[in-house]
C-alpha cells in the first residue's frame, strides 16, 4: 500500500451523478452533511488529479452509468487490486453494491480480470482492507465488513499458491456513531509508508494497537482537532511521498516533521461533506 503509485482509477463527481439532481436529493440518506455543490467538488477532484498526474501516476476516469450514486466517487471501496486481478467487492452500505460490477467492466477493458468476489452473506468495503505488509492482510470487522466476508477473502486468497502464505487478521472496529456512519478502518489508520502508520489511537481498538507495536511499526498520532476533517485519511504515493487534505494544518505539519513530503488539496466538498479522504477517492490498481 506504499510502493511507488503507477496507475490510480478515480471517479469524478459528474460521473457519479454529482450534477444530477435526482442523485443529488439523496445526500440525506446516503449520510453527507449537505446538499453537495458540484461545481466546488469538481475543482477540487481536478486538483486532486493533478497532484496524482504530478506523481508520476497513470489517472484512469470510470465512466458514469445510471447505477452509480453519490458516493461512487470514493472509488476505492468496491473493488481491491490484487496480482491476480480485483476482488469485487460486496458492500455493507447497499447503494454501492452496483459499484463492484462497475469496476469490474471498467477494468476489464484496462486489461485487468476479476479474480474473485465477496458474496452474501459476506459484506465487504475496501476502505476496511490494509496490507500491513505482502503478507498480512488486516480487515475491519464492523458494519461494512463482516466476519463472513472477512472469512470469504480469506479462503479466495488461500486458492492461490503465492498467497496461502497470507495472513488474513480482524481487526474489530468501534461502534463509533453507529452503522449508518461511514467508519473504515482506514478511517482510522493510514499506512504512511513501510515503517510508518498515521493513526487515530484513541479510536483504535487495545487489540489492533498492540499488533502494530509488537510488528514494530511507528504510529504517528493526528492531531484530534482534525479528526473530524479526515485527518488521518492521507494517501501514500510512495518514496515518503503522501497526498492530505489541506484543511488539516496540524497533522500535515506532523507529517512533515516526520519526514514526508505532504502534497495537499482543498477537501471541504470532495471530501468532508461526503466523509472520505484521498484514500477513499483512489483505487490504486498499479504500485510498484
Amino acid at each position: 500500500m506504499t510502493g511507488e503509485l503507477l496507475r490510480v482509477m478515480v471517479c469524478p463527481p459528474g460521473n457519479a451523478g454529482w450534477d444530477n439532481s435526482r442523485k443529488a436529493a439523496a445526500w440525506r440518506e446516503l449520510g453527507f452533511r449537505r446538499a453537495p455543490d458540484y461545481r466546488a467538488a469538481q475543482s477540487q477532484h481536478e486538483i486532486l488529479c493533478g497532484l496524482l498526474s504530478e506523481s508520476g501516476a497513470e489517472v484512469a476516469h470510470l465512466p458514469a452509468t445510471e447505477s452509480l450514486t453519490l458516493d461512487a466517487v470514493y472509488a476505492h471501496d468496491a473493488s481491491l487490486a490484487t496480482d491476480y486481478g480485483l476482488v469485487l467487492m460486496n458492500p455493507g452500505k447497499k447503494n454501492r453494491v452496483a459499484e463492484a460490477q462497475a469496476h469490474a467492466n471498467f477494468c476489464g477493458q484496462l486489461g485487468i480480470p476479476v479474480f474473485g468476489e465477496i458474496r452474501l452473506p459476506g459484506s465487504s468495503e475496501s476502505g476496511d482492507i490494509v496490507w500491513l505488509d505482502s503478507r498480512t492482510l488486516l480487515i475491519g470487522d464492523g458494519y461494512r465488513t463482516n466476519k463472513a466476508g472477512i472469512e470469504q477473502m480469506r479462503s479466495l486468497l488461500s486458492s492461490k499458491d503465492s498467497l496461502k502464505n497470507v495472513d488474513v487478521l480482524s481487526a474489530p472496529l468501534p461502534y463509533g456513531r453507529g452503522p449508518s456512519a461511514c467508519l473504515h478502518l482506514m478511517s482510522l489508520m493510514s499506512m504512511l509508508d513501510e515503517q510508518t502508520i498515521l493513526v487515530d489511537l484513541p479510536w483504535l481498538t487495545v487489540e489492533t494497537v498492540e499488533l502494530l507495536k509488537e510488528r514494530g511499526f511507528r504510529l504517528i498520532e493526528i492531531e484530534y482537532g482534525e479528526r473530524e476533517t479526515l485527518a488521518c485519511n492521507v494517501l501514500s504515493l510512495g518514496n515518503k511521498r503522501v497526498i492530505a487534505i489541506e484543511e488539516n494544518v496540524k497533522t500535515n505539519q506532523r507529517l512533515r516533521d516526520a519526514g514526508f513530503d505532504v502534497r495537499t488539496f482543498p477537501g471541504s466538498e470532495i471530501c468532508i461533506n461526503g466523509a472520505g479522504g484521498p484514500t477513499c477517492l483512489t483505487r490504486p490498481l498499479l504500485r510498484k
